[in-house]
């Protein structure tokens, strides 16, 4: 019995349009969805190399200033008396 009407409504025209168009919905929602997500990941892909660019200055600049520091303490003591530290 339950065969049967799936059957006839299947079988119609107004029913297959209906499964077309339901089908369509379906898989523009699927898109949007997934775009979404796309989206999300790339926003915290940009997010983290945001974060690596600024560890990564902050980093250089550590270097920067260990590269110039005085290296005993007579070139400390030399730096101050020129005011140059």
């Amino acid at each position: 019995m339950i065969g049967g009407l799936v059957s006839l409504v299947a079988g119609s025209r107004l029913a297959a349009r209906a499964m077309a168009w339901a089908a369509l919905a379906g898989a523009l929602l699927l898109f949007l969805l997934n775009l979404r997500r796309a989206g999300e990941r790339a926003g915290r892909l940009a997010q983290r190399l945001e974060t690596m660019e600024r560890t990564n200055e902050v980093q250089r600049r550590m270097l920067e200033a260990a590269a110039d520091r005085p290296r005993d303490r007579d070139d400390l003591a030399r730096r101050l008396r020129d005011g140059r530290f």
